[in-house]
């Protein structure tokens, strides 16, 4: 979610973690809210997520399909994207991260540049750098600055810049997730007083999401709205979490780290 939602200003749709997490959840967007928007940067996350990668079928990971009535002449994605692929199975030889780099900057060159734009590139290229067999599923690119997606000066410029870029990206979800299990750690200590499931499953939906609301906690873990309300505010009280909008309606929590 985090990442996806840094990866979302590429395309200029510039979606918060909060909004990303409401319409990942539940489908919820306010007024403010662009449903495409959402609706790209929720494939983000999908991909992100699970699933066959790139290089086993593009155009299935990029659920892009040409239309049937496409005329012969027209250039189609399907050749597009086999133009890419065989590029990229030409340097199966080459560090994952490195191909990944190399994939992202010919992104524009065979032509899938439309659509989803630099997103699309960048997940499928964070996709391509995991694929080691470390047991990630991708390689965070955007976490720590977009430096390294900047698409300028030679190879080895460009080279350099991602791994950079990477290597800021991995320390900040690195730091992230300590302070995550940190927090997690606090939370069971101090909860375990408390009778019934909800405390343990709203604790978990805490660590997994940014941010949580009533309603979409009650739906994460099928909770009745009261019991998670009461939980919220045992938590909030004792330090464990801060609401986070200031306002009376469609309040959000998120864990409260140190």
């Amino acid at each position: 979610l985090i990442e996806a939602a840094n990866l979302s200003w590429l395309n200029g749709d510039r979606v918060s973690s909060d909004r990303l997490a409401l319409w990942v959840s539940m489908r919820l967007s306010g007024a403010q809210d662009d449903p495409n928007a959402l609706a790209r940067v929720g494939w983000a996350v999908r991909r992100l997520t699970d699933g066959p990668g790139p290089e086993v079928d593009l155009a299935v990971f990029l659920d892009r399909r040409d239309p049937e009535n496409i005329e012969g002449s027209a250039e189609r994605f399907e050749d597009r994207a086999g133009g890419w692929l065989d590029v990229m199975a030409a340097a199966a030889e080459l560090h994952p991260i490195t191909r990944a780099c190399m994939g992202f900057h010919l992104w524009n060159l065979a032509g899938l540049g439309q659509d989803g734009g630099k997103m699309e590139a960048a997940v499928t290229a964070s996709r391509i750098a995991a694929s080691d067999g470390s047991g990630a599923i991708f390689a965070p690119l955007a976490m720590g600055g977009a430096g390294g997606l900047r698409v300028s000066g030679l190879p080895p410029e460009r080279l350099a810049r991602w791994l950079d870029g990477m290597n800021s990206a991995i320390l900040t979800a690195m730091r992230h997730l300590d302070d995550t299990e940190t927090w997690s750690a606090r939370a069971e200590r101090a909860t375990s007083q408390l009778s019934g499931r909800t405390p343990a499953a709203l604790r978990s939906a805490l660590t997994e999401w940014p941010l949580v609301s009533a309603p979409m906690a009650e739906a994460l873990i099928g909770a009745s709205r009261a019991a998670v309300q009461r939980n919220l505010a045992w938590m909030e009280e004792r330090d464990l979490i801060r609401e986070v909008t200031g306002q009376g309606r469609y309040r959000m929590w998120k864990t409260q780290v140190g």
